[in-house]
């Protein structure tokens, strides 16, 4: 926490009220690459996700120069795409090495190691592509936030919903106050979709020759290999090391009500219900509430997460029936996923992940249409600019400095607010959790603060 304690406070709530954000990012204004000046790009992380983020850093002009995973035959798969790339299965190492020959870097590892490889290189001034959830805790959160400012980084995060032009318009309908002065944010998750709500396994199988164990837990305390229980995929499911179905989807789901209901900070968080805890993976189903006092002319708001698999033989918690009446009305049943958005003047719906669509049900409407053929949203003129793409954005703001729309002034305020949903699941069922957010920190449960940031094993320090 020392590093967090030494932050300009007075810097930082200059740009953030208590109650809300600024969803006009910061103007980036450091040196620009220029537009035919060749980018030096390290991918951190080329499988799995990483194998989709280090390509499409590729099509998009970057010049791959190293590329780091833990596991030596991905390593080795990606680097046939890549010749000539340096290869590393530390990216400590890769950073140190490699430091002066790289512009940018992509991270799309394991939750647990985002925040560390982040600021290792934007403390060395590499503009930053990095996966959803940003980081894994609050603490992290807040450190890439302030670095992006301080250094002026072209930043962007992996929500690939923010270039959808559905989410977008979603937002311009909802600012235009087409539903009213929004009252209630429901946003439900078809995850986790991997296994978790067990007890760590006993004892300990032999870690694979072609897998560096240790950079694999980084910055984790460390602990025995199993096979299928960590590494790959199924580490969502830990505390120690992913953020849960919350952590995994909700920087997608909550993206969109995020900027149109200009949320900010909670002042309360309350695990309200879940299944069977285990002292070290997520339950397997939550239903989480955060409470949002009056912003920028809104007025209060309570905001319900939940989650579960519906293909579990235990049945997820979902919103009351009567709220998702016209959605069911609509299209049969409830979708694996979606949020809706109830106003005083009627209730807006996006029925996916990314929020790519949307539809409208005002008052006195029983079942939703499709929110660009509604009469109601006509009118309404477009504010916001349409994305080039995802990647193309990043690029884009190295080379001309144009805000990238997930950038890290947004996605990291996006993320600190998500992972209070994890800090209210930690602390308990049951205890409404008050929340400080500049300082941190709740009023009430002190013992919160634990889950505030973590203490990294040895040698891999931000």
């Amino acid at each position: 926490m020392n590093q967090l304690k030494s932050l300009n406070r007075r810097s930082f709530l200059r740009t953030t009220t208590l109650t809300g954000v600024a969803l006009t990012s910061f103007p980036f204004v450091g040196r620009v690459l220029g537009a035919n000046e060749r980018i030096n790009v390290a991918c951190i992380g080329v499988g799995g996700k990483g194998d989709s983020d280090s390509s499409d850093a590729k099509r998009c002009g970057g010049n791959i120069v190293a590329i780091c995973d833990v596991d030596r035959g991905t390593l080795a798969k990606k680097a046939q795409q890549f010749a000539g790339a340096k290869q590393y299965t530390d990216y400590r190492k890769l950073l140190d090495e490699m430091g002066k020959d790289i512009d940018a870097v992509t991270v799309s590892t394991p939750d647990h190691n985002h925040g560390v490889a982040t600021i290792r290189a934007m403390k060395m001034g590499k503009h930053a592509f990095v996966q959803k959830p940003l980081v894994q805790n609050v603490s992290e959160a807040r450190i890439l936030r302030q670095l992006a400012k301080e250094k002026k980084l072209a930043t962007q995060m992996g929500n690939q919903g923010s270039a959808e032009n559905g989410l977008r318009r979603a937002v311009e309908v909802i600012n235009a106050g087409v539903i009213g002065k929004p009252l209630e944010l429901h946003v439900w998750s078809n995850r986790p979709v991997w296994r978790q709500a067990y007890d760590r396994p006993a004892g300990e199988d032999p870690v694979p020759a072609s897998l560096d164990w240790d950079s694999w837990i980084g910055p984790a305390a460390m602990r025995p290999y199993k096979k299928d229980i960590y590494h790959t995929f199924q580490w969502r499911g830990w505390f120690d090391f992913g953020t849960g179905a919350l952590g995994d989807m909700a920087c997608h789901t909550v993206n969109m009500p995020f900027r149109a209901l200009k949320l900010g900070y909670p002042t309360v968080v309350e695990y309200e219900l879940g299944s069977r805890f285990y002292p070290e993976t997520f339950p397997k189903t939550t239903r989480i509430r955060f409470e949002f006092p009056e912003r920028d002319g809104l007025p209060p708001l309570k905001f319900w997460w939940y989650d579960g698999n519906p293909g579990d033989a235990l049945k997820p918690l979902r919103p009351d029936p009567d709220k998702v009446r016209e959605i069911i009305a609509t299209q049969g049943n409830l979708p694996g996923s979606g949020a809706l958005i109830i106003g005083e003047k009627g209730k807006l719906f996006s029925p996916d992940d990314y929020g790519a669509q949307f539809y409208l049900a005002m008052k006195g409407e029983e079942e939703f249409k499709n929110g660009d053929r509604h009469e109601a949203t006509k009118d309404v003129p477009q504010s916001i600019p349409r994305s080039p793409g995802h990647m193309e954005e990043w690029f884009k703001m190295m080379k001309d400095g144009t805000p990238a729309y997930s950038n890290f002034d947004i996605a990291a305020y996006l993320t600190e607010i998500i992972l209070l949903g994890c800090i209210a699941l930690r602390v308990g069922e049951g205890r409404p959790m008050q929340w400080d957010g500049p300082n941190m920190k709740s009023p009430n449960l002190p013992e919160a603060e634990q889950f505030v940031s973590r203490k990294n094993r040895a040698g891999w320090e931000a």
